[in-house]
């Protein structure tokens, strides 16, 4: 599924129109090219009309925070295929779980199969942060909405209005119910590097700052885990999410071929 998929960030279109659309060869946006299918009112049509034409501007500027806004909530999942390659995905490492007392120590980042990890003291800085989600047309996290960007907001005095897709939310729609590591052995996820907690972060930390260079690199080695771990974790959510939305079946009963391809 990507954006172009999408009509329902059109006013008076929901899933069954939708559906409808597709069912009638409208699969994309730049097939709809002003037609009206049957059972498609005169205003529903040319609201859609107007849609197209701008949604096709925004793409082409890449423009993540206008589709960001436009689809319902529940949906941002349908902008990760097609913004996939300049998808930021991000995870943080603190002292606790206050973000008013306690400290982001790690913040790992990892785009375009590049990671990069930004150490509290050395190089963990507000324009730093700034630049890395500058850089990107989407943000990835798991459970990020309530814990990662609020902790890095208060911390580091910035606003982080990049838009956002929080894992948490997909997975809850597909029954995946839990934290990040156990969503991961459901999926067959699996993990390079030792698997160690929250509480092990805090303590590798504490030793670090006693010190210990080793266990900082402990840390960030399970930071950097967590984070290109997420990209897998949204691939095989989209791709399973993209399923549910029977796009594929519509496509395959209109042309007879397969679907439209694996999201992965």
């Amino acid at each position: 599924m990507r954006v172009e998929n999408s009509f329902i960030p059109v006013s008076g279109v929901g899933e069954t129109t939708e559906r409808r659309l597709w069912e009638t060869g409208v699969t994309e946006w730049e097939s709809y090219a002003g037609q009206r299918p049957r059972g498609i009112g005169a205003t529903t049509a040319a609201r859609i009309e107007s849609f197209v034409d701008e949604a096709l501007e925004r793409l082409d500027d890449a423009d993540t925070t206008y589709f960001d806004q436009a689809l319902p909530g529940g949906e941002q999942w349908r902008l990760y295929e097609s913004f996939r390659d300049n998808t930021c995905f991000f995870d943080i490492e603190t002292t606790g779980l206050s973000e008013r007392h306690d400290d982001v120590t790690t913040v790992s980042f990892h785009r375009g199969g590049e990671t990069t990890t930004l150490v509290r003291g050395q190089d963990l800085t507000p324009a730093a942060v700034r630049e890395e989600f500058a850089a990107a047309d989407l943000l990835c996290t798991f459970n990020g909405a309530r814990f990662d960007v609020p902790f890095l907001e208060t911390e580091l005095g910035i606003d982080v209005d990049t838009p956002h897709l929080d894992l948490l939310y997909p997975c809850r729609r597909l029954d995946l119910t839990g934290g990040l590591k156990p969503i991961e052995r459901e999926l067959g996820i699996d993990r390079d590097g030792p698997e160690i907690g929250g509480r092990d972060a805090v303590r590798l930390w504490h030793q670090y700052e006693a010190g210990d260079e080793a266990a900082l690199e402990r840390l960030v080695s399970y930071n950097r885990d967590d984070t290109v771990n997420l990209k897998r974790l949204a691939d095989e959510t989209c791709r399973r999410l993209h399923t549910q939305t029977a796009l594929d079946d519509t496509v395959s009963e209109l042309t007879g071929s397969g679907p439209l391809g694996d999201v992965r």
